[in-house]
């Protein structure tokens, strides 16, 4: 009862809040209804705005936006032909990797192609190691990727996922605390959902800049956001004092309980020294906190000074394994593969008692397991074609050309930001993306607040609409008061990167010359 009526105590914040960050566009969201206040209330049981979970209204992810609809209804209209100053629109809003045309691992879709049509092994079509593969895999599913597989996942992936994670961190890892999941993103769900919410709320400490998936899981839970900031000065770096502040500050309305860290960092592109690493792990324990790293871009590192260490490894080292909680995620979205549709991950949960385990794998239960082909694409990543086998040499090929192109269309576009006077952006060292702060000019702010807009949804709208160029304004994933800023992927192929970064420059220089002061 204490969790619902919290939520309805909020609905006036909550509707003012979505209206600030939307602005007009609030209204693609939330539309008036049609039947008036006593037509819903003679029929209650009809859900309306009136009635629904108010926590659903809650939940907000720029990341698919009001921006984006106005994308996707802009790309209906140039097929319809209406006249746009551009041909067509580029959607830099998503790490959607297949959708900006990278191509998939051969390796990964082979073993799911024989996997999911298993005559196709009999037909001299994949290498060798491929056919192995794949009937190891069927044997464990009754030769159909039809069936359901254990709620936890497959045996063999959840084997692998084991094998893969002591290679990488040189560390035992034991196959029973990994859970398969559909995505990163129903992990940390699943995570989030194992805490209370007593009189004082559970609290979720989480990056500023941060991922929306966060804020608008922990909304969905009625917890409570707590905000620590990333230090933009120093290359979005995690100061420990930042989140001492941040956790005093939250204790006076909620229970912290977990802390969130992404690395390599969404929006915000940077990598976690190993010390700073050892840093949050301590003030986690410190404060008995319950530790959730996010680690999906392990594989995307561009900085020759940047290496990536797991918190598992660090953890390790510092002997502290014993007695700290913590869950760290994986995904086959991002790093080479961007297989986002296949919705493939895990999670590895360390330092929980077996009777909190037991009631981990009951949630999992009941959504009934992950699905197959997700699980066979994570199982392709973390075991992949071994050096002398058929498959290796196109397999590394394909790994290294993706992480050495995304390196490449990483420098080019922090050097061409950071080129245009009024934007300045740090070095994109690992992940996807850039999240560059734009300088607006105060007459620009003034018309965006008169039309109840976020600033930099204004600036974004307008680049949009002028350009076709989508992105995420920086409103979406929260960011210091006074500052403004958005998110891009460095997906696109370099040759519509360039565009992109030419049609921006033309448009920022135009829109900051109509709103000097």
């Amino acid at each position: 009862m204490f969790r619902l009526s919290c939520c309805l105590k909020r609905r006036c914040s909550i509707s003012s809040k979505c209206s600030k960050i939307l602005g007009n566009s609030f209204n693609t969201y939330i539309r008036p209804s049609t039947m008036t206040v006593q037509q819903q209330n003679r029929n209650g049981s009809n859900l309306s705005m009136l009635n629904i979970n108010p926590a659903v209204i809650a939940v907000e992810y720029a990341v698919r936006g009001p921006i984006v609809i106005k994308a996707s209804e802009i790309e209906q209209e140039l097929i319809e032909g209406v006249k746009k100053p551009f041909d067509r629109v580029i959607k830099a809003n998503i790490g959607d990797c297949h959708a900006m045309g990278q191509k998939p691992i051969t390796f990964i879709r082979q073993v799911i192609a024989a996997c999911t049509y298993p005559p196709l092994i009999d037909q001299n079509i994949f290498p060798a190691d491929v056919k192995e593969r794949s009937k190891e895999i069927l044997s464990s599913i009754n030769g159909s990727t039809g069936c359901y597989s254990a709620s936890s996942g497959l045996d063999i992936v959840r084997k692998h996922v084991a094998s893969f994670i002591e290679k990488r961190d040189g560390y035992p890892c034991d196959a029973k605390n990994i859970i398969i999941t559909n995505g990163a993103s129903s992990s940390v769900k699943l995570l989030l959902e194992l805490f209370p919410n007593d009189e004082l709320k559970t609290g979720v400490m989480i990056p500023i800049p941060q991922y929306p998936l966060y804020s608008a899981t922990v909304d969905e839970f009625c917890m409570q956001q707590v905000g620590y900031y990333l230090n933009e000065e120093k290359n979005w770096g995690l100061d420990i004092t930042e989140l001492k502040r941040s956790l005093d500050e939250a204790k006076k309305t909620c229970t912290p309980r977990l802390l969130c860290v992404i690395n390599p960092g969404n929006p915000t592109g940077q990598v976690l020294s190993y010390d700073n690493i050892k840093e949050i792990i301590q003030f986690a324990k410190d404060e008995g906190l319950f530790l959730l790293a996010d680690e999906v871009y392990q594989d995307n590192i561009y900085d020759e000074g940047c290496e990536f260490h797991s918190f598992k490894k660090v953890l390790h080292d510092m002997g502290s394994i014993d007695d700290f909680q913590m869950a760290s995620f994986h995904s086959c979205s991002k790093g080479f593969m961007g297989e986002c549709g296949l919705r493939g991950g895990y999670v590895e949960v360390l330092g929980l008692s077996d009777d909190v385990h037991y009631q981990l794998n009951k949630l999992q239960s009941a959504q009934l397991g992950s699905n197959v082909t997700g699980q066979i694409a994570m199982d392709c990543i973390v075991n992949p074609p071994k050096e002398g086998e058929p498959s290796y040499e196109l397999f590394m090929k394909e790994k290294t050309a993706v992480l050495s192109s995304l390196k490449a269309r990483a420098e080019v576009v922090f050097n061409a930001l950071n080129k245009i006077e009024g934007v300045s952006c740090n070095p994109l060292s690992g992940a996807m993306y850039a999240f560059p702060q734009i300088h607006l000019p105060e007459k620009a702010i003034n018309k965006a607040k008169s039309l109840k807009q976020e600033p930099d949804f204004f600036y974004c709208l307008a680049l949009l609409e002028q350009t076709g160029i989508c992105v995420v304004p920086g409103s979406g994933f929260r960011q210091k008061q006074d500052s403004y800023h958005f998110r891009m992927t460095i997906l696109p192929p370099m040759e519509e990167l360039e565009i992109f970064l030419e049609k921006f420059k033309q448009f920022h220089d135009n829109f900051m010359k109509e709103y000097q002061d």
